[in-house]
């Protein structure tokens, strides 16, 4: 247990972690891996060279700071990196080597304003906060390997299918080897794919969202396919270039908080930019088939018609529920898109566009893409004053920060 004091301490050093956070969380990654090699293999080093990962583990210990003495506060945000956490197969052992690697990093940066009082009480207060990480993820663990047809860890899976769904995304029907039963899941859950690609020194995990709905003999992903020169395109242009039908990998069973309401009857909105399609299509094919009478919205926000995926089936379900309503919004349109009208808005989505087509005051809303995309759909809802309780979101990758106009 903290002491009063120590939390006083720990509130204070919240100001100082929010300037040099990221420079400590650099410093505490780069000793990390000099010290333990092999954590390379878990985690994801993209994130790491685009400064992702730094930024997001600095949030978390500036909100634990600020936090400090209501910790339940935060425990929105554990439960989503324990669910990160236990996909990736992060144990309790990995915990002292976390602490101990931070709390040197700390020292380093902050030098002498880091005195033994605040050392102490950072030292104990990291074990607080990572006895509720190793409680939680326990209990996760437990859950997923004894629900009906669950696996702890990583179990071997092999390509049964791979559709191409555009110019940049493809999807992969991935089936056990051991042919039992899958789990279900929640939609908009994801699965972590691990990989030992040849030309690559370490294992390699990537979190790809479940792109169809549960309850079936396979789990299908898809995957866009990055910029080779992106450190983002190591896993997607080997999946996309270089695996095929037949191929194993290892997977994880399903995880992650970002899921769908289904004991709500409120009309529901679906806002996918890009690939944020994924798990959002997801949650289409769940609700159509568990509340056919819910009103739908599915809006997807995409550069040009080559590049949308999932156009067919989109249109297949629309066909097939009078509820259901599809907008595409293309920013760049081909000509062949302006020939055949193959958009309902042209440009970005907008605040006005949004408020004349959505049902604004009474929807449930899900949404998912790049940054900026969420960002413009985020500020469109508070302009609209859409409360908190009605938003729902998620990051691929590390948990960031949305900036919103006040």
């Amino acid at each position: 247990m903290l002491t009063e004091q120590q939390k006083d301490t720990i509130k204070a050093t919240a100001p100082v972690l929010r300037e040099h956070g990221t420079t400590i969380t650099t410093r505490f990654y780069q000793l990390l891996f000099e010290k333990h090699p092999k954590l390379l293999n878990i985690f994801n080093q993209a994130n790491q060279k685009q400064g992702k990962q730094q930024r997001a583990l600095a949030n978390s210990i500036i909100a634990s700071a600020e936090h400090i003495d209501q910790l339940e506060s935060i425990m929105p945000v554990v439960e989503q990196i324990a669910h990160k956490h236990r996909s990736l197969g992060i144990k309790p052992e990995h915990y002292p080597i976390v602490g101990e690697n931070l709390l040197i990093a700390i020292k380093d940066v902050l030098g002498d304003a880091a005195t033994d009082d605040i050392m102490q009480a950072w030292e104990d207060a990291y074990q607080v906060i990572a006895d509720i990480f190793i409680s939680v993820e326990a209990d996760l663990y437990e859950e997923t390997e004894q629900q009906p047809g669950g696996w702890k860890d990583f179990k071997p899976f092999y390509i049964a299918g791979k559709v191409v769904e555009s110019d940049v995304i493809t999807s992969f029907y991935l089936k056990p080897v051991d042919e039992q039963p899958l789990p279900t899941f929640e939609p908009g859950q994801y699965i972590s794919v691990k990989l030992d690609i040849p030309s690559e020194t370490y294992t390699n995990i990537r979190q790809y969202s479940l792109s169809y709905k549960p309850n079936q003999s396979y789990f299908r992903i898809s995957v866009k396919r990055e910029d080779e020169h992106d450190p983002n395109g190591v896993v997607s242009n080997y999946l996309h270039n270089e695996a095929s039908v037949g191929d194993l990998l290892d997977v994880s069973a399903p995880a992650g908080e970002f899921t769908l309401d289904t004991n709500s009857t409120k009309p529901l909105v679906l806002l996918a930019g890009g690939v944020g399609i994924t798990p959002l299509i997801n949650m289409l094919h769940t609700v159509v088939e568990q509340q056919p009478s819910r009103p739908v919205s599915i809006v997807h926000a995409v550069r040009n018609g080559d590049v949308q995926a999932f156009e067919q089936e989109l249109t297949d379900l629309v066909l097939d529920h009078q509820h259901v309503n599809i907008y595409t919004i293309l920013s760049h349109p081909t000509a062949d898109d302006e020939a055949n009208k193959h958009y309902h808005q042209k440009g970005f989505i907008t605040y006005d566009w949004m408020k004349d087509h959505l049902p604004m005051d009474e929807a449930d809303f899900y949404f998912c893409g790049p940054k900026p995309f969420m960002e413009a759909v985020m500020n469109h809802l508070n302009q609209h004053g859409v409360t908190e309780d009605r938003l729902n979101f998620e990051f691929f990758g590390p948990q960031e920060e949305l900036e919103t106009v006040q």
